[in-house]
Formats: C-alpha cells, sequence, structure tokens
C-alpha cells in the first residue's frame, strides 16, 4: 500500500503497542512486586485489548474469497509454523533448553498469529450481527468455562476466546464512530483513564489477578464461578477504557515513527528471539540485584529493540523472511511485467506507461 494511503494515527497507535509488547516481555524479566511489577499489571491491562481492538478494526473488510483465505496462509499460518520452529530451535540449540509441545503449546509472542486467523474466520459472521460484542462477550465468558484441561494449553485456545470481544468491538467501530476520539477533550479524558488504570494496576491482587490478564480458565485459579465471571468483565471493562484512551493520546500526525507502522509484523515476530537472548546473558539475575537499572534497562532495551527492528534497513531484510510468498509474487510479477516490455520493444511499440515499477 503507498504510504499516502495510510493513516498515521493508526500506524501511531500500532508501533507503539508492538512496542510495548516488547517492554512488557522484558517487564515480565523483572521482580513481580515493586515498580516493574506495577508498570507490567498497568500495561497488560490495556495494551494487548487495544493491539486486538485495532486489528478487528483493521479487518473489517475480510471475506470468505479464495484470495482472502489464501492470504490468512501465507502472511499468518506460514509464519506461525516458520517462526514457532526457529524460536525453538534457538531455544534448544543456543539456550541449552528442553521443549516439549512445539506449535501445539505456541511460544510467548506467537499465539497472536493463530488467533489473527480464528478471528479473521470469524468476522463475516460477527461484523453484520446485530449485538455482536454481547455476543462475543458471551462466547469470551462461556469459553473461559468450557475451555479446560488439555484445552488450556492446546494453541492457547483460552487466550484466543477471551480476547474476543476486542476484536469484535473493532469489527463494529467505524472511521466515523472514532472520530469523537480527536481533540482536547478526547485526550484529558484519556489521560485520567490511565491515572485509573494505574492505581488499579498496583492494587490488582486484591480485586483480580495476573492470570485474569492472560485470560487464564477459571480452573486454574481458586476463586468462585460468580467471582471469576465478575472479575473477567471487570478486566474487559479495564481493557476497553484503555484501549480507547490509547486512541485518544496517540498523535495523528506522520513522520519517522509512524513510518514504522508498517513493520509492526516484523517486530512481533523477531523480538522474541532478543527477549530469550537477553535471559541467556543474564539480564534476570542481574535484574533482580539492581531493581532500579533492571527498570531502566527492560524499558530503553524494549524500545531500542523494537525501533531497530522496524528501521527501514533492518525492515527490508526481515520482511523476507517474514513473508516469503509475497518477495515471490512481486519477483515473478516483475519478471512477467520486464518480459512484457521486452517484447513491446521488439515489436517497435513504446513501453506502456508506469508498467515497470517497484512492488515496494
Amino acid at each position: 500500500m503507498a504510504s499516502t494511503s495510510r493513516d498515521p494515527w493508526l500506524d501511531n497507535a500500532k508501533m507503539g503497542l508492538v512496542t510495548l509488547v516488547v517492554v512488557g516481555h522484558l517487564l515480565a524479566l523483572l521482580p513481580a512486586d515493586g515498580v516493574g511489577g506495577r508498570l507490567y499489571d498497568f500495561v497488560y491491562l490495556w495494551h494487548m485489548p487495544a493491539f486486538v481492538f485495532l486489528s478487528g478494526y483493521l479487518s473489517r473488510g475480510f471475506t470468505y474469497t479464495a484470495a482472502r483465505l489464501w492470504q490468512l496462509v501465507t502472511t499468518l499460518l506460514v509464519p506461525y509454523v516458520l517462526f514457532e520452529g526457529a524460536l525453538g530451535w534457538f531455544r534448544i540449540n543456543v539456550g541449552g533448553e528442553r521443549l516439549s509441545d512445539l506449535w501445539t503449546d505456541p511460544h510467548f509472542p506467537f499465539w497472536y498469529l493463530l488467533a489473527m486467523v480464528a478471528w479473521r474466520l470469524a468476522t463475516p459472521l460477527f461484523r453484520p450481527l446485530r449485538g455482536g460484542v454481547v455476543v462475543a462477550v458471551g462466547v469470551s465468558l462461556a469459553g473461559a468455562f468450557l475451555l479446560a484441561g488439555d484445552w488450556t494449553r492446546w494453541l492457547d485456545a483460552p487466550r484466543i476466546v477471551g480476547f474476543l470481544p476486542f476484536f469484535v468491538l473493532g469489527l463494529k467501530a467505524t472511521p466515523e464512530t472514532l472520530e469523537w476520539l480527536r481533540g482536547r477533550f478526547p485526550a484529558l479524558v484519556g489521560i485520567a483513564t490511565f491515572a485509573v488504570l494505574w492505581v488499579a494496576a498496583g492494587s490488582l491482587d486484591t480485586w483480580a489477578s495476573r492470570d485474569y490478564l492472560y485470560q487464564r480458565p477459571p480452573s486454574l485459579l481458586d476463586d468462585p464461578t460468580s467471582t471469576a465471571v465478575l472479575t473477567r468483565l471487570l478486566i474487559l471493562l479495564a481493557g476497553v477504557a484503555g484501549a480507547f484512551a490509547w486512541l485518544s493520546v496517540v498523535p495523528r500526525v506522520g513522520g519517522w515513527f509512524s513510518r514504522m507502522g508498517s513493520a509492526t509484523l516484523v517486530v512481533y515476530l523477531f523480538h522474541g528471539f532478543a527477549v530469550k537472548e537477553l535471559e541467556y546473558l543474564g539480564f534476570v539475575d542481574w535484574a533482580h540485584a539492581h531493581p532500579g537499572l533492571g527498570l531502566l534497562a527492560a524499558v530503553g532495551l524494549g524500545v531500542g529493540i523494537a525501533l531497530g527492528l522496524a528501521a527501514p534497513p533492518v525492515r527490508r531484510v526481515l520482511e523476507r523472511v517474514v513473508d516469503p510468498f509475497d518477495v515471490a509474487h512481486r519477483r515473478v510479477r516483475e519478471a512477467v511485467q520486464l518480459t512484457e516490455v521486452v517484447h513491446e520493444q521488439e515489436r517497435g511499440e513504446p513501453a506502456k506507461a508506469g508498467l515497470v515499477t517497484s512492488a515496494r
């Protein structure tokens, strides 16, 4: 897609969120108590709900066509198989770890690829459905109790179902309905919302737990059914509030940061290797021994890794690994176009304007 057709607001929002994904995975290596743990809980209350909401918003046009279904295979399922295997190899041969259930129990970043496949396949069902968000909430709550036992780990199914309401809410949103987030007053409300979520994160253990942030099934918790349902609803509301707060404070102007918004998949797929390498280098022990410096390092390294992976020279190389089918298709198109130009020149015909152009 040409850069002129991209919305810098959405690109800023996506790039900011994927940066928070990297930062969050590094914050997970810090002690659970203290400022680092509170910052982790604060970020996880809303950053994945916001990410899922935007994924739904950008998936509104998905239909059951051969081209769209093939795109799911090439851009989501193939990368899942490749990167799940690659990170497994990395953990075994570089980190000396022992693994089981590879591909059926996704690594910490890659569950989202399977989730996107499931959610997009559900898009034509939920988007025209009246009360679709309410139905999605019901599915999320019911799935929390039904997907227990072996289902808890298989393809991260509870998390896929648990985050479904945010995706459906994105499907239902339109550019017009999101316009109310523009302006100074919505931004002030967003800042106030983040302040409330920061307070809530500080007392998360008193009204929920981190397991709820991961959409873990109630069977793994000690809470009664009524408490589990109410807590999950509160977590959903906090996620929605945080998602809208994020969109209300994100700048709408373009620039170098928004141009990185097209590289979110590259950042998402490759940052797990950096996180694991930091573990192998002893970052966890060092951060526990130096809590203050560890927090600064986690945030700084997270931002640096995200920006480094999204930098144009790096992204152009890594995109060939992320979407090898697209690279092959571009090469075929360019070869066909070049052949047509050569044939036209041999026949003495003028080349069609713009026939040979870069597909990038």
